[in-house]
């Protein structure tokens, strides 16, 4: 699942060089440019992105030795 996840951050990397809405006057909902339509759906798929990386792409490892107390990280 880790690996999903990375591709849809590269993917999410791509996609938000948004040059193809850059000369688009189009409204949608009659009020909001189509840009920055496109930028809150944008953060929105970025939101569950992030939401998905902590679920399933977390350094767990981190965060038991965070919790374990142990100042050496493991090393001696």
């Amino acid at each position: 699942m880790k690996k999903v996840v990375y591709g849809l951050v590269i993917l999410l990397a791509v996609i938000h060089q948004d040059v193809w809405w850059w000369d688009n006057s189009e409204l949608v909902f009659g009020f909001m440019p189509v840009g920055l339509f496109y930028h809150s759906l944008y953060s929105c798929m970025a939101a569950g992105v992030w939401a998905m990386a902590v679920k399933w792409a977390w350094p767990s490892d981190i965060e038991q030795w965070a919790e374990s107390g142990d100042e050496t990280g493991g090393e001696q």
